[in-house]
Order: structure tokens, then C-alpha cells, then sequence
């Protein structure tokens, strides 16, 4: 019994931060998804072919030329990326970190934007799948901006990192693009 008082304590300190969580949207007025990133995704998404590791090693096999384009995160601390674990991905793929949140700064936009203009020789009609890995909404997120960025030919490795891995496939040590200013 006497530890009821300190039981109590704690749920009521819980309490407020459930709220807070409570409140928070799991979308943005546009569809984005804003909270809540590592959860259960759809099946497909309404403007991205979603694969599988079987369907992506045929679509590189018979489109060489396909940008794979990781949006995993990446901790950003004074202008720089801040290196907390080792990231691996798939081999030859670009790693634009933190583009795939639900809300970019201007500089995050023009980052995204800039990186796939450079990816895509400026071909809106050019190849480009996105992922992260599995239950992850940023690869989600990144397909609906380039959508909206007017990019017609888009892909969406839905379990990413995690079903290539799971596969036995090489992953490789990996950097995120710079972000220039």
C-alpha cells in the first residue's frame, strides 16, 4: 500500500504527455504522415508502383538506369549529420536522410528537390524508388512529395531495408548526400 502514492505520481506525471501524443495528427492537411513513422503501412501507395524484393531485382534488371533513393533518418545537429549508429542500404542508392518526414523546412524541401533533380538528370519521368524499411512511413512520405514535385514514374519499396536484408542480400555501408546551403 505505500506504494500507491508514488504509482499515482507517476500516471499522473504520464498523463499530460498522453494528451500531448493524443492530440498530435497522424496526417497533415495534404496527407502527409506526421507522427507515428515506424507503424503499420499500406499495401500500396496511389502514386508509386509498390514492390517487392523480387518485383525491384527485375525492375533493375531490366531498367539499369533506376535511382534507389533511401530517406532513412539521420540525427542533424549544427548544420551536420551526426553519425549515432552505422546505416547501411541497398547497393547503389542514393541516401537523401530526413526527407521523408511529413513536414520539411524550406531547406529540406530544397534539399529533396535538389537531389532528385541531380538524381534524375532532370527527367521527371526517370525511375526512382524510394524506401526505408519495413513499417516505416518516411519511403511513404518521399513517394507523395515527388509525386508532388511533378516526378511520373515512381516506385515504393515498401519493407525496404529490412526484406533485402531478410533475402540475403549485401547492403552496404552508407552516407547521406551533404546538405549544401
Amino acid at each position: 500500500m505505500k506504494h500507491w502514492p508514488k504509482a499515482l505520481i507517476l500516471l499522473a506525471s504520464l498523463l499530460p504527455t498522453s494528451a500531448v501524443l493524443a492530440d498530435t495528427p497522424l496526417f497533415s492537411a495534404d496527407g502527409y504522415r506526421l507522427s507515428h513513422y515506424r507503424s503499420p503501412t499500406p499495401l500500396t501507395h496511389e502514386h508509386a508502383r509498390t514492390l517487392d524484393t523480387v518485383a525491384l531485382q527485375q525492375l533493375l534488371r531490366e531498367q539499369p538506369g533506376t535511382r534507389l533513393i533511401d530517406v532513412y533518418r539521420q540525427q542533424w545537429l549544427h548544420g551536420q549529420f551526426i553519425e549515432d549508429e552505422v546505416h547501411a542500404n541497398l547497393p547503389n542508392s542514393l541516401w537523401l536522410a530526413n526527407t521523408g518526414d511529413g513536414e520539411l523546412s524550406p531547406q529540406w524541401q530544397n534539399y529533396f528537390q535538389r537531389s532528385l533533380a541531380q538524381a534524375s538528370q532532370g527527367n521527371r519521368a526517370w525511375p526512382l524508388v524510394f524506401y526505408c524499411r519495413s513499417d516505416c512511413w518516411l519511403g511513404w512520405n518521399a513517394v507523395k512529395r515527388a509525386h508532388h514535385l511533378g516526378y511520373t514514374n515512381l516506385y515504393w519499396y515498401r519493407d525496404g531495408i529490412d526484406a533485402w536484408q531478410q533475402a540475403g542480400l549485401p547492403l552496404i555501408p552508407a552516407q547521406p548526400l551533404p546538405l549544401l546551403r
